[in-house]
């Protein structure tokens, strides 16, 4: 019963320590914010925050890690479910995901948040994007290469615009989009086999 009681404790420092850093990092730069800060608006010691995290950046990494985990359980939940997924599902889940956390999406895909994320993001799509490219010759690797930058650099666009419009259309017709896009492009370089 004990250990359940700091398993809770220990969670809901992370969040209100987690919950603290975003609402500060709305407001300025990480390179700005400070540990006293979170601290404060947490209402949790520094001590604390220290048992659990280096710096704010660490926190940052730790937040950025965590979504992308979680991001990989929705795509893995349903692969599991069924190996010929079809892309506007998988889509739509991200999509979902993505606006039940739009204020930490928004927020690490944008300047504040850093690069890094988004090249996590981009990391994370690759070997799908290029093994599906590649089979069966369908294009050439280098071709490939352009079309998945193409397509992930425009997805994050597209969810970018859809946050800062606060998210008006439904997860699915962004869903529906992002994959007539990509899709339309690539079937573009089938047939053509070149740009």
């Amino acid at each position: 019963m004990r250990k359940n009681k700091m398993d809770r404790r220990v969670k809901y420092t992370k969040m209100v320590l987690k919950e603290s850093f975003i609402d500060l990092l709305e407001k300025k730069d990480i390179s700005q914010i400070t540990i006293k800060e979170i601290c404060e608006k947490a209402d949790i010691n520094r001590t604390t925050f220290y048992a659990h995290y280096t710096d704010q950046y660490d926190l940052l990494r730790k937040i950025e890690n965590e979504f992308l985990d979680n991001v990989r359980a929705c795509l893995a939940e349903l692969d599991q479910e069924n190996n010929n997924v079809d892309p506007v599902v998988l889509a739509e889940k991200i999509f979902e995901y993505i606006k039940e956390n739009a204020k930490l999406c928004k927020l690490l895909l944008s300047e504040r948040g850093g690069l890094n994320f988004q090249k996590q993001v981009m990391v994370m799509v690759y070997d799908p994007i290029i093994n599906e490219l590649t089979s069966n010759n369908k294009v050439s690797m280098e071709d490939a290469e352009y079309v998945y930058s193409f397509a992930v650099t425009g997805c994050v666009g597209i969810v970018q615009k859809w946050l800062n419009e606060d998210m008006k259309k439904s997860a699915r017709y962004m869903a529906e989009m992002a994959i007539k896009l990509t899709m339309g492009l690539i079937n573009l370089l089938k047939s053509n086999k070149r740009i």
